[in-house]
């Protein structure tokens, strides 16, 4: 089903860039400068695309460094506890070096779409990427597939922002913990 699902999901994105290839004919004609643009196709894009999987590569290797190394040096990274949380550069390295050293981190099915938009709230060059991200315990050699989506904002060739999107009940759940609700009253 998730097969199905991203499949329907490129699908979309390559009907769309046709259309978008067959209106940019005529873009520059009627196009208001302050209005919000948005293309898949800029300088940076393969570039963009490149640092994201070298950042991806790095986790699979259980290299932290090297995924600090695509990292500008004020980065932030949000989602990666689920919540509002917000990790800069120093916190991250904490976090993946406590991951990559209980876990490992397969990653396949990925998909990787670069995005500029401007004239917008959220400016910039973008990458975002899906996949899953199969996670194994290196002592228990439980392991568990987590879907997962990121978004990364990249600017000077390294990544200033990026946001985890993930199921983190399924992480949870598969790590043994058990979600209790809250008693009743009568």
């Amino acid at each position: 089903m998730k097969k199905l699902i991203l499949l329907g999901l490129a699908t979309m994105l390559i009907i769309s860039c046709k259309n978008q290839e067959e209106t940019n004919e005529n873009y520059a004609e009627t196009t208001n400068p302050d209005e919000v643009q948005v293309t898949l196709e800029f300088d940076n894009a393969e570039s963009a695309e490149q640092l994201v999987q070298n950042y991806v590569q790095g986790l699979q290797e259980g290299n932290v460094s090297k995924m600090n190394a695509q990292l500008a040096d004020n980065a932030m990274i949000y989602g990666l506890g689920g919540g509002l949380d917000s990790l800069n550069v120093e916190q991250h390295t904490a976090y993946f070096t406590t991951s990559t050293t209980d876990y490992t981190h397969t990653l396949s099915q990925d998909l990787y779409l670069p995005v500029k938009v401007e004239n917008n709230w959220n400016e910039g060059e973008w990458l975002l990427s899906w996949g899953i991200n199969s996670i194994t315990n290196k002592e228990t050699k439980n392991a568990f597939p987590v879907p997962y989506h990121t978004v990364s904002r990249i600017e000077n060739g390294k990544i200033v922002e990026m946001r985890y999107f993930y199921d983190m009940l399924n992480v949870i759940t598969n790590q043994g913990f058990t979600i209790t609700p809250p008693e009743t009253e009568e």
